[in-house]
């Protein structure tokens, strides 16, 4: 009883002062509505092969496509990515920290593959291991050859009240806004550590064969921001590359060899749904396009999962997918309902803090809503404000070829707050277990211009009501 009372205590504090430091944050309200910035209406096209975003680096056997991830469940471990394209070298990494300036050496395997007429090259990761928690590391690949040299910071230990800054990017692509999509990430004043990335990575599968070129070009596009701070990925329909008028009937071929993640730490059988811990966030990653049904892989990995969320130690609770259940736009309507019918009962069971898809090529943000009160009598099909339920945000804006989704159902639905038709990233900063600032960014704007924001209030710490509108 006496640790009950303390955390009560202790959790009541924490909103006072946050309360105190931020007076604002019980009035915010600014949402509720189909925006009327209107994007000028231009042709999504993609950024020419010889722009200088593609480029090679020089040297003889240079890495390229530099990408990483956690190499474990709670950021002690990072996977580097790399890709030699004239032999194999060596599938070293050298890594150091300023702490402790003796480079140490791990070895990880190199892979190759061939899709209908292209064969790739030799692709290699290695997991550095037992890495201190928040500390800057230096990294060297290329070992035996060119090398090039690249960094990255630990996430912090897990704890209930550690801050920690997410951005949030979905279908990007190669295009001309692609690349206007990341130099806005990348200027935003409130710096992201990590990346959730909710799928459609190169959508290679848009050209003739799927090219799979256009999965080298992108990997060296996002090298930029990849190679220094870790990207957790979630596979999209684009990443399916299933195409058997070609005799290639393996799915996800290309991801599964480019884009490794850790989802045997969190006891997944798939790389395509798995769970890690950063900072106060347990952050869950499904995959809408691997089987879902009862009794599969997926559907029994989740229902395992769940139950397994400390909210004292992680009180965020995330999660991406790629396919929006939530939607009022005429893209993709309805294309995440069967996902949607089969966990959201547990996601309000669980109190999920925020779903974050993409799929949707605009954005959207919804209430607190569910849809599970529905049985073959009642007539109950509509969704209603839950606050055990998620926000539900779709950020599918990355600026990829297939350009904006425009149509929109209308009138729009009262569980949709705020709604856009333009490209860009958004910014979830957590402040503690009781509350976090999330923002959306549109392209068009300078780098500090938020175009739609909301504070989070914990659905396990502090679950009060933080609607954005008055409907």
């Amino acid at each position: 009883m006496e640790g009950a009372k303390s955390c009560s205590c202790f959790a009541t504090i924490s909103v006072a002062l946050v309360l105190l430091l931020l007076p604002n944050v019980a009035v915010v309200c600014h949402g509720g509505k189909t925006s009327t910035f209107i994007r000028k209406v231009e042709k999504t096209e993609d950024m020419p092969l010889h722009s200088d975003v593609f480029v090679s680096p020089s040297g003889y056997n240079a890495p390229q496509q530099v990408h990483i991830t956690l190499g474990d469940q709670v950021g002690r471990a990072m996977i580097v990515s790399w890709v030699t394209l004239d032999e194999p070298g060596k599938s070293l990494v050298h890594y150091w920290s300023d702490d402790c300036p003796h480079k140490r050496v791990a070895k990880g395997n190199h892979f190759t593959y061939r899709y209908f007429n292209y064969s790739s090259g030799f692709i290699h990761h290695c997991t550095l291991r037992d890495l201190e928690f928040n500390t800057k590391y230096y990294y060297e690949v290329g070992i035996g050859h060119t090398t090039r040299q690249f960094w990255f910071v630990t996430p912090p230990e897990v704890h209930p009240d550690t801050p920690y800054t997410f951005g949030l990017i979905g279908d990007l692509g190669q295009t001309f806004d692609s690349n206007k999509t990341l130099a806005h990430y990348e200027s935003n004043p409130h710096k992201g550590q990590a990346v959730l990335y909710v799928g459609d990575l190169s959508y290679a599968d848009n050209y003739p064969n799927h090219d799979n070129v256009r999965w080298d070009t992108w990997g060296r596009f996002v090298e930029r921001s990849t190679a220094y701070q870790p990207w957790i990925w979630t596979t999209g329909n684009h990443e399916l590359d299933y195409a058997p008028e070609i005799d290639e009937t393996e799915p996800f071929k290309p991801f599964r060899h480019r884009y490794h993640v850790p989802y045997q730490a969190s006891g997944s059988t798939e790389p395509f749904w798995y769970s890690i811990k950063i900072a106060s966030a347990h952050i869950i990653v499904l995959a809408s396009y691997s089987a879902y049904g009862k009794y599969t892989p997926q559907y029994e990995w989740l229902e395992a999962e769940l139950p397994k969320v400390d909210r004292t130690k992680t009180p965020w609770l995330i999660v991406l997918v790629h396919s929006p259940w939530y939607n009022s736009y005429s893209y993709h309507y309805m294309e995440g309902e069967t996902m949607r019918v089969m966990f959201e009962p547990w996601f309000v069971k669980y109190k999920v803090d925020v779903v974050f898809a993409g799929h949707v090529h605009a954005y959207e943000r919804s209430e607190r809503i569910s849809n599970i009160g529905y049985n073959i009598t009642n007539g109950r099909c509509g969704p209603s404000k839950d606050q055990s339920a998620p926000v539900y945000i779709n950020i599918g804006d990355g600026g990829n070829i297939e350009g904006l989704a425009r149509n929109m159902t209308n009138p729009q639905p009262e569980y949709s707050a705020y709604r856009e038709a333009s490209f860009g990233h958004a910014i979830l900063e957590i402040k503690n277990r009781t509350h976090a600032h999330y923002s959306w960014h549109r392209n068009e704007d300078e780098y500090a211009v938020t175009a739609d924001s909301m504070w989070f209030f914990n659905r396990h710490w502090h679950p009060v009501d933080d609607s954005t509108t008055t409907k």
